[in-house]
Formats: C-alpha cells, structure tokens, sequence
C-alpha cells in the first residue's frame, strides 16, 4: 500500500480554509486530519504556506482528437491541463468525425485510456437526425448530450425546431447548449462584409457575433428546457443582460444551470487591439460592463460553474484575415491562474473559486468521488502558491499549439504541483510521462 502524506497544507475545501494534513492511501483520500503522523515508509509532501484545492473538473474542453491533431491531441493538451491543475476534463464532440453515436464515444474513450495523463469524460454531440443514439445512452455512456443551438467551429449546427423539441425532451443526460442565434449572426455578418468587404476588423467579433444572437438563443434554451422539465446546462455565458436568465438558487436546486469560462472573466473588447484574432472565440469576448456583470454573477450565484472551453488552434491560422480566423484560444494550463487573479483583486474567495470549478461540476454531472478533499475520494489535488509570480512564455507553454494569449503576462500565484488519482502528476515545472487518468464514473442519468 503506497502511503503519502500532504502536510502543513492550507485546505480550501467545502466553503472553509483550515491547516491540515492529507494521507493518500492506493490512490485515494484515507484521511484529513490536522496533523497526521508518517509511518517509516510514508512519503511525506511539506505543503507549508501554500494552499491545496481538490483538482479542478473542466466540463467543456476541445483536445481535437480523432481529426485536428495538428492543433493539440488528448495527450497533449491532458498534459497541459495538468500542469494547470485541471485534473478531470469533459471533451467535446465536434471533432472529425464528430461524436454523434454510442459506438464513436466509446472509440475516443479508448483513445484516452491509452492516452490522457488527466481524468476524462466524453459528450454526445446531437444532430438534426440523431435523436434515436440520444435515447439509447446508458448511465455513464456520457457526461452530457452537447448541442450547438449556433453555428460553431465543426458542422453539428442543430436548427430544426422539430429536433429541438426531441432533443429537449427525450435525452436521458443533461443537454448542454452552445447558444447562438445563428439568422441574427449571418445578418450582422451581411453588413459587415458590405463595409468591410473580407478584411473585417477583428473587434467588430462582438458586434457579429452579438449580445443579441446570444440572448435569442440562450432564451430559447431555457424555455425549452422549463417546458420539458430538461435538465439544461448552458455553456459560455457573456453577456450580463443574460444571467436574468438563471436563479441564485443553491446549485442542488436548480435544473437549469450556467457556465462561465475564464477568458470571458478576463478579456474584454478592448483587448482585441492587441490580442486580435488570438482571443477570437465563439461566442464573442464583449464589453467591459459585460464582463463586471459576468464577475459580479459569479460572486452572487447565478453562475453555477466556471470553465475553458478550450480550444487550440496553430499561431498561423490565428493570423488570417477575419473570416478565415478560426474561433477559439488555449487555456487549460492558465485558467486557475486567471481565476486567482480575481481573488487577488478582492473579487473572488478561494472557496468561492473552488465551489464553482470543482465541488459544482461535480454536483451537476453527477461525478462520483471527485471534486472534494474528503476521506474515500480520489487524491485529485492541486497546490497552489498564491505569493510566487509566474510568467507565461513560450519557454514553459505545454500546448501543442505553442501559444497563450497570456504570453508575457506574470500571474501573481503559481501552479506548484497537482495529483491525479494520488499520483504526483506535476511538480517543479514538469508533468510526469508515466501518469494515466482514469474514466469519470457518472451518476448523470435522469430516465424520463
């Protein structure tokens, strides 16, 4: 029996930060305690000023494995992830070929098991024909059944209100939506291109892909759901006008939650004069007051989860011109970073960070045994050092894209080490090759 022990750790975990030590027995949480005594044997970890959080559950990433390899692979961007904290991870399916059967999500999670260094999970994606895979997924087959209410990077566009209502009212999974509203979008982009021409300026983004089109789709979302009694998660909010949308409920008492991803907390509009195509992302990074009143839905909760959405591209087709621009930047390795930023500015507290990127994506997907520092879990953890600055550059960036739109900006805290499933996977700027995560057990399933 492997014996570790994490000492001297400040723990942030379930709403409270308190002094303790952590013994990791054959990759679980055996005990929590403040101070536990090593045996002969017992590898002891010194944890002294720093802080452990239970490992962060992404529930939207893009490793683009089967089909874009050239942008990242689950290896790749899992080793990343780790290096980020992100010790569990729900990929999507708009890949090539796209996710759209029983029989292609079980191909990709035999991918991962030979290949992800992170803890993994896979949605169904749906379609306008799929309907029939969608009935028959069993417990666990997914984390969730992902539809693309807008078009998006992939063809998987569902805009048959038929299917929607079918979707809505026979998936036995929680149903995540992309919500775009996709006439508004082709308009604004019509009167675009009649100024512009193709040479579209990159920070009119937000004005094609615009407050409005996102409004009109994540609207429809919700009633939909409340007319099914559909367990909904809306992915990527980034507009204030739509969090009146959602509740401040605990998150036990909602069935329709919401998901805000780092860089929408982070960037703004003005930030396209200098990040350009790099922070183009689907839907569109907004305004300044947006992203205070994303913040603020977080601190009050009516944001349920915060997230990635992850999503590599190569440095040259970021730098196209806009129309050929590909949406979507990577973020795995730096989004906790992002997140302790907000702590630093008084914004977030550690707990409420936790809450929203750990213990609630558990709760919603129904993760069994994850997302919490608690006795019989498994040992995902992260250290962090909320007093040691780190510098991203292209020195230490781990996706396979080689790029960051955080290159050259020093974070006030540092990842310093991170377990998957006990197993020491990061430490001292480097990820462990020999690590393997494992399939997330799930206890999503809602028969209707």
């Amino acid at each position: 029996m492997t014996d570790t022990i994490i000492s001297n750790a400040r723990l942030v975990n379930d709403g409270t930060v308190s002094e303790v030590d952590v013994r990791i027995q054959d990759g679980r949480i055996a005990q929590v305690d403040g101070m536990i005594q090593a045996g002969p044997k017992t590898v002891v970890y010194d944890a002294q000023g720093k802080h452990l959080l239970p490992g962060l559950i992404d529930d939207q990433v893009h490793f683009r494995e089967p089909g874009g390899t050239h942008k990242g692979s689950i290896a790749t961007e899992s080793r990343a992830a780790l290096a980020g904290g992100i010790t569990s991870y729900m990929e999507m399916p708009n890949v090539n070929p796209p996710t759209v059967s029983i029989d292609k999500l079980h191909e990709k999670y035999q991918l991962a098991e030979k290949k992800s260094y992170a803890n993994y999970a896979f949605y169904l994606g749906a379609t306008n024909d799929n309907v029939d895979q969608i009935r028959a997924l069993a417990p666990g087959d997914a984390c969730g059944v992902k539809v693309f209410m807008g078009a998006s990077t992939g063809n998987m566009l569902v805009d048959d209100p038929a299917a929607l209502e079918q979707i809505f009212s026979n998936s036995p999974l929680p149903v995540v939506t992309h919500c775009e509203d996709t006439p508004t979008i082709l308009a604004n982009e019509q009167r675009q291109r009649e100024q512009y021409g193709e040479d579209v300026p990159v920070k009119n983004h937000p004005v094609i892909r615009s407050a409005d089109a996102c409004f009109l789709s994540s609207s429809l979302a919700v009633q939909l759901a409340q007319k099914h009694h559909t367990r909904l998660h809306v992915l990527h909010l980034t507009t204030g006008r739509e969090l009146e949308l959602f509740s401040n409920l605990p998150v036990e008492q909602k069935h329709i939650t919401v998901e805000v991803c780092a860089h929408h907390l982070f960037f703004d509009d003005r930030d396209y004069a200098c990040q350009q195509g790099l922070i183009k992302c689907n839907p569109a990074i907004k305004s300044a007051k947006d992203r205070t009143a994303l913040l603020k839905g977080v601190v009050d909760n009516y944001v349920d989860v915060l997230a990635t959405d992850h999503a590599p591209h190569t440095w040259e087709e970021k730098h196209q011109t806009y129309f050929n621009i590909p949406s979507g930047l990577p973020l795995v390795q730096h989004a906790l970073l992002s997140l302790l930023e907000h702590y630093h500015r008084g914004i977030f507290t550690l707990p409420l960070i936790v809450e929203k990127s750990a213990h609630a994506p558990a709760k919603i997907f129904g993760v069994v045994d994850r997302g919490y520092v608690a006795e019989g879990y498994w040992a995902d953890l992260v250290l962090v050092d909320l007093h040691r600055p780190y510098t991203v550059s292209r020195q230490n960036i781990l996706y396979k894209c080689g790029w960051s739109p955080f290159e050259g900006y020093t974070f006030k805290s540092s990842v310093v080490a991170t377990w998957v499933n006990g197993e020491l996977g990061y430490t001292d700027g480097k990820v462990a090759d020999n690590i393997r995560g494992k399939r997330l057990q799930l206890s999503n399933h809602q028969p209707r």
